[in-house]
């Protein structure tokens, strides 16, 4: 067996190994969402993305998702044969594709470097690698898409083979069905092309298979289904202010961030670079030091720059890294650390090209165990939830205020994920997770089971504490990730009981008696119900509004213990009232007020209707 041979071989046993070991992870992050395609795929196959499901109480479609279909049509396939979700048999199927990033990264390294196999080590050390390589998320199919397509372009362009050009074309145009950011795959391959003698034409018509893909599978759900998926997504994106600018800047920010830890600080620090490179590194990190004086984020945002000043040039490897964080950048709303992981093979062959061997084993070993220590952690944390919610035994319906892993298996047990504005009823079942994006309740609760998850290594990807950025950009600090033995997150088990009304009038403002639909401020959504306590001295059931001028409701009903008591149409914006007697004589009356039309305002997710200044008896 010759060098290559074996350089191959350690490859192979490196990621299985690497994988082997979190067969038995738990459903987590954005994993429900793909299964729910795969499962829609069942009885569409065509159209995986047509499934709904909701999302934060709200009913979305995933035509709006921001991935394509291919994930969810991977993870269709070994729901077909085994007919329900297990983990391990499809994290082994999963391995495959970590094992193709990984040889792709390796042939790589083979034309662009002496030492291969270092980098190759290097490239599967990376944190959100070994981290995120053990999730059903779309990252590591779209990275073994991603790295196939240009190793086998750059061997294609080498041997002149036609059908390694076509297995470069049918890569590319899987990731341009795995990724909308595959489009950036054009123009790294264009420049490739441009830097070589030899540019046949129709090695350009590969460069651009995955926008091709990506715009034909536009056209396909257009013509089919009559609705463009980037439209709807960009509806979706402007309707939670996803693309907003202060989203867009804390996202750059943790972007360059996370591109120090793509290898480890001590390489960065061991690069030659001109002085003005250090200087600039170090003044950026005093910068960050001012916004955050965490150790952590300073020497975060001194490698980052530093890196991206050294390796970002006019060769391809360097053009590489500098296009893709440029697109990243404007791209992304989120600064996850796994957004930059088609940049990683760059990184990590520059790197091995221009420090010594020794120094570089030192960085994978650092790299290997704080990725081995971030994917231990964050299968505590997910494997908490599948636990928590095996142990609940809830009678009655279980509604579900949680999303993410927790949801999966409480939907696994029969749980419901609750809408906005959802009414409970005494009796029902309310599971609830601090962390895992919880929508406000407003009714009577009585706690059943709580559990804290608090993993031992004091490492955190996504916490309470909201310090690290590993994840999402969008919490109160922009670390790597945070050093911590604090909670990840507390779950909480809540029996709905029956409500007892102290007031007999009330405004926004009285969240006690609010069962939903009406908000602090006032205004109330589609549909709004309180609960009130029934006046001793009689009175008539009074609701005081104003429809402002932007509003576009119209007519408002008012109901009582259910039935219908009064409605009236307005014609124009301004104060008014609806009044009625209430029927029956029970303690407590349960009122809910519908208006006709609803609209929404830029920056403001909900839909609302009027404007409710005071309801109750008077």
């Amino acid at each position: 067996m010759n060098v290559n041979s074996r350089q191959w071989l350690w490859v192979v046993l490196f990621v299985l190994a690497l994988r082997l070991s979190f067969l038995t992870q738990a459903i987590q992050g954005d994993d429900p969402y793909y299964l729910y395609g795969a499962e829609h795929a069942q009885i569409d196959p065509l159209h995986p993305a047509h499934a709904k499901y909701y999302f934060q109480g709200d009913l979305v479609d995933m035509r709006g998702f921001p991935h394509p279909p291919l994930n969810a049509w991977i993870l269709a396939v070994p729901l077909a044969v085994l007919g329900d979700v297990r983990e391990p048999a499809f994290h082994f199927r999963y391995i495959l594709f970590s094992l193709i990033a990984a040889l792709a990264m390796w042939s790589l390294a083979r034309r662009f470097c002496e030492k291969q196999l270092l980098a190759t080590l290097l490239f599967c050390a990376v944190p959100a690698f070994v981290v995120n390589g053990n999730s059903f998320e779309s990252d590591l199919p779209f990275l073994a898409m991603w790295m196939a397509a240009i190793a086998l372009f750059v061997k294609a362009s080498e041997e002149g083979s036609r059908w390694v050009l076509m297995g470069a074309a049918i890569f590319g145009a899987l990731a341009g069905l795995a990724a909308y950011q595959s489009i950036l795959l054009t123009p790294i391959l264009a420049l490739y092309l441009l830097r070589r003698k030899r540019r046949p034409a129709l090695m350009w018509a590969v460069a651009l298979a995955a926008p091709a893909a990506l715009a034909a599978w536009q056209l396909f759900e257009y013509f089919s289904g009559g609705v463009l998926p980037a439209a709807m997504l960009a509806g979706y994106m402007k309707s939670y202010s996803l693309q907003s600018g202060s989203n867009k800047l804390r996202s750059a920010a943790a972007l360059i961030v996370h591109v120090g830890w793509i290898v480890s600080p001590l390489i960065v620090f061991f690069l030659r670079g001109p002085k003005w490179r250090w200087i600039t590194a170090g003044a950026c990190g005093l910068a960050a030091a001012i916004y955050d004086p965490n150790p952590l984020f300073f020497v975060s945002v001194a490698a980052g720059i530093f890196l991206l000043t050294s390796l970002a040039s006019r060769d391809f490897l360097g053009a590489w890294v500098l296009i893709f964080f440029l697109g990243a950048a404007l791209v992304f709303f989120a600064g996850s650390a796994r957004y930059l992981l088609p940049i990683a093979a760059p990184v990590a062959i520059l790197v091995v090209q221009r420090i010594r061997s020794q120094i570089a084993a030192v960085g994978f070993a650092l790299q290997l165990a704080l990725g081995l220590g971030l994917a231990i952690v964050n299968y505590q944390h997910w494997d908490a939830y599948r636990q928590f919610a095996n142990s609940l035994h809830a009678p009655g319906r279980v509604w579900i205020n949680a999303e993410w892993g927790l949801r999966w298996y409480l939907e696994q047990n029969g749980g419901v994920p609750m809408p906005k504005g959802q009414l409970l009823q005494p009796g029902d079942t309310m599971v609830s997770s601090e962390l895992a994006l919880p929508l406000p309740v407003t009714a009577q609760l009585a706690p059943v089971a709580t559990a804290e998850i608090r993993p031992s290594i004091p490492l955190r990807i996504i916490s309470l504490a909201g310090r690290s950025a590993y994840s999402s950009a969008g919490g109160k600090e922009l670390l790597p990730f945070e050093i911590s033995t604090g909670p990840i997150d507390r779950m909480h088990a809540y029996r709905v009981i029956e409500r007892t009304p102290e007031l007999t009038s009330i405004d926004g403002k009285n969240a006690d008696q609010i069962i939903g639909g009406l908000f602090p401020d006032g205004w109330m959504s589609g549909e709004a119900t309180v609960i009130l306590k029934r006046s001793e001295h009689g009175g008539m059931l009074r609701a005081d509004i104003f429809i402002p001028e932007q509003a576009a409701a119209r007519k408002l009903t008012m109901i009582a213990d259910g039935v219908e008591v009064a409605e009236q149409s307005f014609p124009k914006p301004g104060t008014y009232t609806l009044a009625a007697p209430a029927p029956g004589d029970r303690r407590s009356v349960t009122v809910t007020l519908k208006v006709d039309r609803t609209f929404s305002v830029p920056g403001d997710v909900r839909e609302l209707g009027v404007v409710v200044t005071r309801i109750g008896f008077r």
